[in-house]
């Protein structure tokens, strides 16, 4: 009798704006994984995101020649949530409505956007099911946070969910807390940046870099002066299409220092660069009054205050930091990030019944559940 291999293999795929990273889970366990840089030379050629699929699926398909294992043995692909419409948090089926929303970029330019697509590609390849799971889209800011101060314009959510959540349950687990009880505020700091605060279990602030909000970060704008900002464009005739890409990949460090390495940054500035100095010390003076805001909407009662993300491994970024901010809470620095894992642990909820896996469409009233496979 010819014994068939048990399909226990799920390939999670999280594009970046400067990298694309895959992994492979194996029975519960991460078995191998690569981080594939891409430089910004490389990127620019692109003159839109989704335009860059094809040159970052070949990279991917590299990686899996080189894996051992076979087509049999592979159950469901994961990949990273894009700028979809605002929705409840969640794992969900890739489908059409998902993809042409992301194809369209509807609500911004952003890496994440390819996540689907190139899930949805591999998943093709072996036969399977392809999965978002709590896109960066996901909407849970209390009434209050909603209002923007002009009749008719409503701020909406858009962070790095998935990491925030996953550092917090962390963290609390090393402090005898649970992340449903507890007040936290947790900062990501990549290419873009998102600090919200987080209460019982919900993010109910924060800042949406992607639409031009909180600190600027090596790409992202940040909140403007709107008067002058809306002057330029008027000045320059620029499209929306055109100001939304301004607003998350033009700005920031890279339009102050033509960089968006923090790592390239920081080691200019120990050459001596002033310059390169002023601006990251910029970014860093705009992070600490966002978290102290965040404090606020907490009533001050924070348990932690987490810094996350790539630039956390630097610590001219984390140091002054946690120096400024000890007043608040205590302030952990756990650098990178835990998408990867919150990538298969989404998947695997939904493949053991543990929750129902969510439909898109692109009404976002209409979010429907179903069952796990």
């Amino acid at each position: 009798m010819t014994m068939h291999p048990k399909r226990d293999v799920v390939i999670v795929i999280n594009p970046g704006s400067t990298s694309s990273k895959i992994a492979l889970f194996k029975a519960g366990k991460m078995v191998a994984e690569r981080t594939l840089n891409h430089s910004l030379a490389e990127l620019s050629q692109f003159d839109s995101v989704i335009a860059q699929k094809d040159f970052r699926m070949q990279a991917i398909q590299e990686f899996l020649a080189d894996q051992d294992f076979s087509v049999s043995e592979v159950l469901a692909v994961a990949g990273r949530g894009g700028l979809l419409k605002p929705i409840p948090g969640g794992t969900y089926a890739v489908n059409e409505a998902m993809l042409d929303d992301l194809t369209a970029a509807k609500r911004n330019e952003h890496a994440s956007n390819l996540g689907a697509g190139l899930a949805q590609q591999v998943a093709d390849q072996y036969g399977v099911k392809a999965y978002v799971v709590d896109p960066p889209v996901v909407d849970e800011l209390q009434p209050l946070a909603r209002i923007s101060g002009l009749k008719g314009i409503e701020r909406h959510s858009a962070a790095h969910v998935l990491n925030q959540k996953a550092m917090a349950r962390q963290v609390l687990a090393t402090m005898g807390k649970t992340y449903a009880t507890s007040r936290v505020i947790v900062a990501h700091i990549g290419g873009g940046l998102s600090i919200h605060a987080h209460e019982n279990g919900r993010m109910i602030d924060g800042n949406n870099g992607i639409d031009g909000e909180g600190p600027y970060s090596p790409e992202r704008a940040g909140s403007l002066p709107l008067v002058d900002f809306v002057a330029k464009v008027l000045a320059e005739r620029l499209t929306l299409d055109q100001v939304k890409k301004l607003l998350a990949s033009q700005s920031g460090l890279r339009s102050y220092l033509n960089d968006i390495s923090i790592k390239n940054i920081v080691a200019r500035i120990a050459e001596g660069d002033e310059t390169a100095k002023f601006y990251l010390d910029g970014m860093i003076y705009q992070i600490k009054k966002q978290i102290a805001e965040m404090a606020g909407v907490l009533n001050g009662q924070v348990d932690v205050i987490i810094l996350t993300g790539g630039a956390a491994y630097a610590t001219a970024v984390t140091a002054p930091l946690q120096h400024d901010l000890a007043w608040i809470a205590p302030v952990v620095v756990r650098p990178g990030e835990m998408e990867m894992q919150a990538l298969y642990e989404g998947v695997m909820r939904v493949l053991n019944h543990e929750e129902p896996v969510r439909v898109y469409q692109s009404d976002a009233s209409t979010i429907k559940g179903g069952t796990g496979r």
